[in-house]
């Protein structure tokens, strides 16, 4: 038996979970680098670490931050390029985790080489 080809609406959507999926992706990395750099940033303090390594952490702390509060809308743009068939552009939502992640290694860096 011959399957009949999909609609056009259909032919670049998945009924699958992929965007749901994606969504979660970045929830998690926005959430790991929030709670990650708070803790950090608060473990550095703690320990009288150089300025440089809690502003790291705190900054990573921050894109993360950021990341979460994008996500909702982040998703709603996802799904509607998906369905209306345009591109999708997610630089500055790469750029923040770029940059939450650098920072995060920055301080991490800074912590090693200068704990007692």
């Amino acid at each position: 038996m011959k399957r009949d080809a999909p609609a056009p609406d259909e032919e670049i959507w998945d009924r699958g979970l992929q965007s749901e999926r994606t969504r979660l992706a970045w929830v998690r990395t926005a959430v790991a680098l929030a709670t990650g750099g708070l803790g950090a940033a608060g473990l550095s303090a703690r320990h009288d670490l150089p300025l440089f390594a809690a502003t790291g952490f705190a900054l990573a702390a921050l894109c993360g931050a950021l990341l979460l509060i994008r996500t909702r809308a982040r998703f709603r743009r996802v799904q509607a390029a998906l369905h209306g068939g345009r591109p999708l552009d997610s630089r500055l939502d790469a750029i923040f985790a770029w940059l939450g992640t650098l920072s995060l290694v920055a301080g991490a860096v800074t912590f090693v080489l200068t704990a007692r």
